[in-house]
């Protein structure tokens, strides 16, 4: 749920989210709406590009790569069509902020992926939806409506004489098609598996054509920065990570939501100050930083800035944005079952690594949980999930393991307090409740 503004926020992305029909077209062209793309059509390829660079804008689906950067590998002088392609396939586990954007702002959206056609000469965008987002794809279509009806969508964009198209395409709600490549096969009717890279999606993407590929947030920003300047952006946030976030707070908080605040803003501050503090006065125990992928933080850990580097330097990462909270009360053992039984059950199956060893974990921390683990089983959790890194054609292997291995590091103490064969100690109720 988006909440009412917060002081501490800054307005970017979510600046038109309050107004009164602000998905609609006449609402975003009183406030700005479609300025920055007819500013981009003064500007060479090229000076888009560097824009984009200068202005610090890292890729917000999870990864944090420079987007100027990623847009600049495009071959633009080869004879191929080139492709947009907006990841929309929102899955990570505590993350729920493109949702919002597309629900309440849709045209920004539609404007950044216009301008990153001019950037680099393309012709056609595609979003693609996660499928349980029925409402989204049939909202974004409205939206696209508008933009064609008004002329700045078709073969003749704001009379400019040239032509870009925009639709969306339904995915079928794997967690594995938010894997770029992946999502790629999807989109050309194939299963969702990854593909073997190198060529990456710049040069050989859709239909093996050069294709820019960002995140929905990613591209949201693209007006802003062209509009206001590179400067401008990257003074929002902290060195080399410019901008703006929209941070998913969730988990055991007063003040569950999404927050949009500038990168590197204080883990701590954001806990307390936004998100109001640790629920029923209790004390903090971990934080996952940025979606269930992420190794997690330890509470003395978490006096941070919330930026790439620094979460990197952490040894966690930033991610998708979705920053889960847990007290004093939490159990880290089901912690890390709950989120290997997602894994466990998303994964393609493709990757022997990634398909036998979410499966074997998920049954080793399930056993742990219910009373029935031994100590070797510890050291056989971590060995599993490292065995895992690096070893599958996605990361979804890497997801799975990198949270595990450090909750297993972190709080082995709870893995040794598992094995007297009772009821889980961190939990009230019996351990046969299902995790």
């Amino acid at each position: 749920m988006y909440n009412q503004p917060n002081p501490l926020e800054v307005k970017v992305l979510t600046r038109r989210f309050n107004l009164p029909n602000s998905h609609r077209i006449e609402t975003y062209l009183a406030n700005d709406g479609y300025k920055a793309v007819e500013k981009a059509f003064g500007m060479t390829q090229d000076e888009i590009i560097n824009e984009v660079k200068a202005s610090g804008l890292r890729g917000r689906g999870g990864a944090g790569f420079p987007t100027g950067m990623k847009w600049g590998f495009l071959p633009r002088q080869s004879p191929k069509p080139k492709y947009i392609m907006v990841n929309a396939d929102e899955s990570e586990p505590g993350t729920c902020k493109d949702r919002l954007l597309m629900e309440f702002d849709p045209h920004q959206l539609i404007e950044g992926v216009i301008i990153a056609g001019l950037a680099v000469g393309a012709q056609q965008g595609y979003i693609y939806i996660r499928g349980e987002f029925r409402y989204l794809i049939e909202h974004m279509d409205r939206a696209i409506a508008e933009a064609y009806h008004r002329g700045y969508l078709g073969e003749n964009i704001f009379g400019r004489g040239i032509k870009f198209h925009l639709a969306t395409h339904s995915g079928a709600g794997a967690y594995e098609c938010g894997e770029e490549s992946a999502l790629l096969e999807s989109f050309e009717g194939k299963r969702g598996n990854p593909r073997i890279r190198p060529p990456f999606p710049a040069v050989a993407g859709a239909y093996q054509c050069p294709t820019i590929l960002n995140n929905v947030e990613t591209f949201c920003a693209v007006p802003s920065i062209i509009l206001g300047g590179a400067g401008y952006f990257a003074g929002l946030g902290s060195p080399k990570n410019g901008g703006t976030r929209l941070f998913c707070i969730s988990g055991h908080v007063n003040k569950p939501g999404v927050y949009e605040l500038p990168m590197g803003f204080n883990l701590m501050r954001m806990i307390n100050e936004v998100g109001g503090g640790v629920r029923g006065g209790k004390k903090l125990k971990a934080v996952i930083p940025g979606g269930s992928s992420c190794p997690v933080l330890k509470a003395e850990e978490c006096d941070l800035a919330m930026d790439f580097d620094t979460l990197a330097a952490a040894k966690s990462m930033l991610g998708s944005g979705g920053v889960v909270v847990m007290d004093e009360d939490t159990c880290m053992v089901k912690a890390a079952l709950r989120i290997m039984r997602f894994y466990a059950h998303e994964s393609c199956g493709w990757c022997i690594p990634c398909r036998e060893g979410t499966t074997w974990l998920r049954k080793l921390l399930q056993r742990f949980h219910d009373g029935g683990g031994v100590r070797s089983d510890i050291v056989l959790i971590g060995d599993l999930s490292k065995n895992m890194l690096g070893r599958t054609f996605c990361p979804l292997g890497d997801a799975a393991a990198l949270p595990t291995i450090s909750i297993v590091e972190k709080f082995r103490e709870e893995f040794e307090a598992h094995l007297d064969g009772k009821p889980c100690p961190y939990e009230k109720t019996s351990r046969l409740v299902a995790a």
